[in-house]
């Protein structure tokens, strides 16, 4: 996942074998693209025509296996390109357990990933029952290694490590459990990303020792030697065309083949012209399929590659919105770090509930990674979770699926500070976020309360409503409430025993 360059002592200056090649001086050929008969093409103008699909808006809340190969050190997120980097708690994890990285390498973790006990089916039906309405399988992460059998990559599942359509196995199971499919592509990245893997050493013993991404034999894994590594911002995107060709040819693969409902960009749109065809390409293919556009482009306002806010669903990685959007957007977040990491602290099913209740309250929906081990079971702390949520889901769904917002999304004393990795927030069950379906208003809230609820938004003078409140009820419960509407709020006496611990749904009628 896109996060901030680490600050190290690493430097990439003396590659041996082979010299640096300056891709912004040889960007390379023009790039060979096809065009899907359609409505859309690459201008800009037409795929700010897009609008989200009815099926996302009502969904709500997805789940995303984020995870690959670099879970098996179990160290945590951007273990291939880290493993590289001389100082890191990575580099120093890998040294004293697989070796120097210039002779066990992360293509040799490659084949320790077997995922022995990954069950897709089975984990689909908890994925279900937790309340998710769509699935997102990881596609290619910044390793770039393929999950499914890739017609354009060597480096793929099918042929390597657990020998097994990961991508297939993925979609077969969301499709019989009544979910929609999406995959992600972190490809674009990749090239810079994984430039750490041509350096070496900058001390003794192993000071000048290339490490194994300067061996020849491997560049279709780690990429030819170049000049642009990652550096965050613009450099997240290099100007070779080379690598344009590969990543559409690879990405398109993946889209055409397993025809997802969604597709995920690890960033901007990458790569100009060259990236706008593929979503064009995506979205006209869809309608082929479907009779009509059902598809979802997600990407991110970052400063890398291309953002065009109406051409698809923006996501905004480990962040929220701090006010209704006009248009859909997308939370993506994860329960621990994004490949198992021993020791890292999870999300409670407290975070999920109120991070899910304050985005849907702003138009968005949640797509949550759940962590696996490397075989592909779940740890504890994912299958504590999914339990969890199914319990407070099956009470309150009505209050987030087909939902839409209010006049403002809420209330309370907890401020958010909107944007990506920005999304800890201490709420209160002085929180309340708003939601509203067939004509009724849903009041949230995000925590436990205990004695009586007073909903300022809805007092007789002070509030945002015009007409009288003529009913309450407490969803999940068949008792009726005391309540009173005031001049200044709406007072809610409670029960002795309340459906569910974590969260709270109201039922408001006018």
């Amino acid at each position: 996942m896109i996060r901030r360059a680490l600050a190290s002592t690493f430097a990439l200056c003396s590659l041996l074998g082979s010299p640096w090649v300056s891709a912004s001086e040889n960007a390379g050929p023009p790039v060979k693209l096809t065009h899907v008969a359609g409505p859309f093409t690459a201008d800009p103008a037409s795929l700010n025509k897009y609008e989200t699909p009815a099926w996302f808006r009502d969904a709500k809340f997805g789940i995303w296996a984020h995870w690959g190969p670099q879970a098996v050190p179990r160290a945590g997120d951007w273990y291939a390109r880290n493993m590289y980097v001389y100082g890191t708690a990575q580099y120093e994890h890998h040294l004293k357990t697989y070796g120097h990285p210039s002779k066990f390498g992360y293509k040799d973790i490659i084949p320790l990933w077997k995922a022995e006990k990954f069950d897709p089916d089975a984990l689909m039906a908890l994925y279900a029952k937790a309340g998710a309405k769509y699935f997102v399988s990881m596609g290619v992460h910044h390793d770039n290694f393929d999950l499914w059998d890739s017609k354009y990559h060597r480096w793929n599942a099918v042929k390597m490590g657990p020998h097994r359509d990961i991508v297939g196995a993925w979609q077969k199971a969301a499709v019989k459990a009544g979910l929609r499919f999406g995959v992600s592509e972190h490809l674009g990245a990749s090239y810079g990303w994984f430039g750490t893997s041509h350096g070496h050493d900058e001390v003794f013993p192993e000071l000048g020792v290339p490490y194994d991404g300067a061996d020849p034999k491997y560049a279709d894994l780690y990429h030819t030697p170049h000049d642009e590594l990652f550096g965050g911002g613009s450099k997240w995107y290099t100007k070779d065309t080379a690598f344009h060709q590969e990543w559409y040819n690879r990405v398109t693969d993946l889209v055409t083949h397993y025809k997802p409902d969604l597709l995920y960009t690890d960033g901007g749109i990458p790569f100009g012209e060259t990236g706008r065809t593929l979503v064009a390409n995506f979205y006209n293919d869809n309608i082929k399929t479907h009779g009509k556009l059902e598809a979802v482009y997600n990407h991110k306002d970052i400063g890398s590659g291309e953002f065009l806010r109406k051409a698809g669903v923006q996501d905004v990685e480990r962040g929220v919105m701090n006010s209704i959007q006009p248009l859909p957007w997308q939370t993506d977040t994860s329960m621990g770090d994004w490949f198992y990491s021993e020791g890292y602290k999870y999300k409670t099913t407290q975070d999920v509930v109120t991070m899910l209740a304050d985005i849907v309250s702003k138009n968005g929906n949640l797509l949550l990674n759940v962590v696996q081990y490397p075989d592909g079971s779940l740890p504890p702390e994912s299958r504590q979770f999914l339990d969890e949520m199914a319990a407070w889901i099956k009470v309150n769904g009505e209050a987030i699926y087909g939902t839409r917002p209010w006049k403002t999304f809420g209330e309370g004393p907890t401020k958010t500070e909107g944007g990506a990795f920005k999304e800890n927030a201490g709420y209160t069950a002085r929180d309340i976020r708003f939601t509203t379906r067939d004509g009724a208003l849903y009041a949230i809230t995000l925590g436990e309360p205990k004695g009586q609820v007073r909903i300022a938004s809805l007092g007789a003078r002070a509030g945002l409503e015009t007409r009288p409140v003529k009913s309450v009820s407490l969803v999940g419960a068949s008792e009726p409430l005391r309540w009173k509407q005031q001049d200044d709020a709406l007072v809610i006496e409670l029960p002795a025993a309340m459906p569910t611990a974590i969260a709270s749904s109201f039922r408001i009628g006018f």
